[in-house]
């Protein structure tokens, strides 16, 4: 079942442990393990998380839950997204790499409309 994050820009802890369908201390352990999960704090010690920690959170849920990885194993797979880079920039580096192939063609078909019909 997918969750929904609602359209905010912070979130508390009961927050998220709604949304991601786990116990709060269960968001705290995981803040302890996974070094990428570290939302901020208000002055009284809240914690604040963004929606990036929210996306986070049910990642290593899917990650611990569904997949049934270890702790290590789903730090390892977050290192390797990370590597890897947001869908965002991926989807970037897609429309780059496709546009760069569409020069490539019109030009190669430039070069194949000069070779067969050479100018005298």
């Amino acid at each position: 079942m997918e969750s929904v994050i609602p359209d905010k820009v912070f979130f508390k802890i009961g927050e998220v442990a709604e949304i991601a369908a786990v116990e709060q201390h269960v968001l705290r352990y995981w803040e302890d393990e996974f070094e990428t999960l570290r939302p901020d704090k208000n002055r009284s010690g809240q914690r604040l998380y963004q929606k990036k920690d929210v996306e986070l959170v049910l990642e290593i849920k899917r990650l611990l839950y569904e997949e049934k990885f270890t702790i290590a194993g789903a730090k390892v797979k977050l290192k390797k997204y990370k590597k890897k880079g947001s869908p965002e920039e991926i989807q970037e580096d897609r429309e780059k790499f496709l546009q760069w192939k569409r020069e490539i063609k019109r030009d190669l078909g430039e070069i194949l409309n000069i070779l067969d019909n050479p100018s005298p």
